[in-house]
């Protein structure tokens, strides 16, 4: 099978595993579906594990940068959303340390500071290999209900 028709062949079964729900909501949403984020909660810290597929490649050969700062988005979002509520992304800093080929990657996002009116997370990626591959700090202010 050639490299084209094998990202298609994924890529609809990426598309198939979004839609095998209807639910839109912290922990399953079309989009971590879609990317088959794992989440769950380790105590004061939110983990978005996923296995990295070709059709989420740039054109490097390499994991996206936007796959990347989604993951880690999420991993604060909702650790914000799980401990007090949800909000929204005021502004997130993101550096890329080491490119991402294949594999598992584990995302764990915490709090620097958590406040009333405005909370300050971190989330960090790693590869398969265990070493640092992103880093990201984020601004975040809750929603009112």
């Amino acid at each position: 099978m050639n490299d084209s028709l094998k990202i298609k062949n994924i890529g609809a079964s990426m598309v198939l595993d979004a839609e095998s729900s209807d639910k839109q909501e912290f922990g399953s949403f079309y989009l971590s579906r879609y990317l088959g984020f794992e989440i769950s909660y380790r105590k004061d810290i939110c983990i978005v594990k996923f296995i990295v597929k070709p059709p989420m490649y740039n054109p490097q050969g390499t994991l996206h940068g936007g796959i990347i700062a989604t993951a880690m988005d999420v991993s604060m979002g909702h650790l914000l959303n799980h401990t007090s509520g949800s909000g929204a992304t005021l502004e997130m800093n993101i550096k890329y340390l080491l490119p991402i080929k294949e594999g598992n990657v584990i995302c764990e996002g915490s709090f620097l500071k958590q406040g009333k009116t405005i909370s300050f997370l971190q989330s960090k990626l790693h590869r398969v290999d265990g070493k640092l591959a992103a880093y990201a700090n984020a601004t975040w202010i809750p929603l009112k209900k």
